[in-house]
């Protein structure tokens, strides 16, 4: 199977994290979460061009911090037009970006970013709000599967 999102190919890491340990790959986690991420998991600045064909648009941070919280690794972030940090993960020698499909074919540097702070991310009520109910979501997922 293929995905559509940066670094499929090369995102084979496991999880470090017991409570996730069900969870194989980061393409296995992209393949629940694309029956998570929402309207409401979009940040609220996004929110009105959210969409089902689009279902990555806005969820960069609280994904890229989930995904760290699974597979450990770095959470780094590309400087956006008007000052907003695009993240995605690197985990070992794996860089991948399970929310990259947002931008269509724009191609994103990912090189020489800084490291992202979930401190400074999670100052935002509203986007520490979002990250708990996507993991929270998640988890209930999993532990209904077992």
């Amino acid at each position: 199977m293929s995905y559509r999102f940066f670094g499929w190919q090369n995102a084979l890491v496991s999880p470090v994290n017991s409570e996730f340990s069900s969870i194989k790959s980061p393409c296995e986690l992209y393949d629940i979460l694309t029956g998570i991420w929402c309207e409401y998991t979009c940040a609220p600045r996004l929110r009105e061009k959210w969409s089902k064909d689009n279902i990555t648009l806005g969820q960069c941070s609280i994904t890229a911090f989930l995904v760290q919280d699974i597979f450990g690794g770095k959470v780094f972030g590309i400087l956006r037009p008007g000052g907003n940090y695009h993240c995605y993960n690197v985990v070992g020698d794996a860089v991948f970006d399970l929310t990259s499909e947002q931008f269509g074919d724009e191609i994103l540097d990912y090189s020489n970013n800084p490291e992202q702070s979930r401190e400074v991310h999670f100052s935002k009520a509203e986007k520490r709000e979002r990250y708990e109910y996507l993991k929270k979501t998640l988890k209930n997922i999993i532990d209904s599967r077992n």
